[in-house]
C-alpha cells in the first residue's frame, strides 16, 4: 500500500513540472506611443518580441519564466516606410535605447501567481531589461488554453530615457504596453 502511495505522490509531483513554452505559437507585443505638442507627426510603433525559451506550470505550484534575446525584437509598423522602419529599429537596439550589445537578453521569473477568479490569476515576478531588474504584476486569463494579459511598464524603470526630438516636441511616452499570449508545449 506505501509502495502504491509513494507511485502516485511521485505521479503528481512529476504532472505540476513546468512545461516548455511553444515559442512558435506564443506572442510577445509591445506598443509604444508618442506624447509632445507635435506628436501628429509622429508614429506610434508596434514591437514583435519573439520568445527565445521559457516554461510554464499550470498546476501547483503555478510558475511562468520567460527569455527574449533583446537583439530580436522587430518594428513591425507597416505604415512606415522601409528606411524609416530601419532607423527605428537600429535606434531601438542601439545604445540609446536596449543597447543589446551590453543587455542581450530580457526575461522575466514569476515569484507569486495568485488565484483571481475562474481561469484568471494575478502573476507577480521579476523582469529583467536593458540590465536592470524590476518587479512587475500583471493579469492572466486562461483562454482555450491561451494564457493572455498586458501588462503595463515605464521605461525609466528600467535605466531606458524615452526618445525624445524635434527639441522634446515630438517624445515616446515614458509607458508601454506589453500584450501576451503564452502557450505551454503539449
Amino acid at each position: 500500500m506505501q509502495l502504491v502511495l509513494a507511485l502516485l505522490a511521485m505521479a503528481a509531483a512529476a504532472s505540476a513540472e513546468p512545461r516548455p513554452i511553444d515559442i512558435q505559437r506564443s506572442t510577445l507585443t509591445v506598443f509604444v506611443y508618442k506624447s509632445g505638442l507635435f506628436s501628429g507627426f509622429a508614429d506610434d510603433h508596434v514591437i514583435r518580441a519573439p520568445i527565445a525559451s521559457g516554461t510554464l506550470s499550470d498546476e501547483a505550484p503555478l510558475s511562468v519564466s520567460i527569455q527574449v534575446k533583446a537583439e530580436t525584437l522587430a518594428v513591425l509598423d507597416p505604415k512606415l516606410a522601409a528606411d524609416k522602419r530601419s532607423e527605428v529599429q537600429t535606434r531601438m537596439l542601439g545604445p540609446e535605447v536596449l543597447d543589446t550589445a551590453t543587455h542581450p537578453e530580457i526575461t522575466f521569473k514569476s515569484t507569486a501567481i495568485e488565484p483571481a477568479g475562474e481561469s484568471k490569476w494575478t502573476v507577480t515576478g521579476d523582469l529583467s531589461i536593458h540590465g536592470r531588474t524590476r518587479p512587475a504584476t500583471f493579469a492572466v486569463e486562461r483562454r482555450d488554453g491561451h494564457f493572455k494579459g498586458l501588462a503595463t511598464l515605464k521605461q525609466r524603470d528600467f535605466g531606458i530615457q524615452p526618445i525624445s526630438i524635434a527639441g522634446g516636441t515630438v517624445k515616446v511616452k515614458d509607458e508601454l504596453k506589453v500584450e501576451f499570449d503564452i502557450v505551454a508545449s503539449p
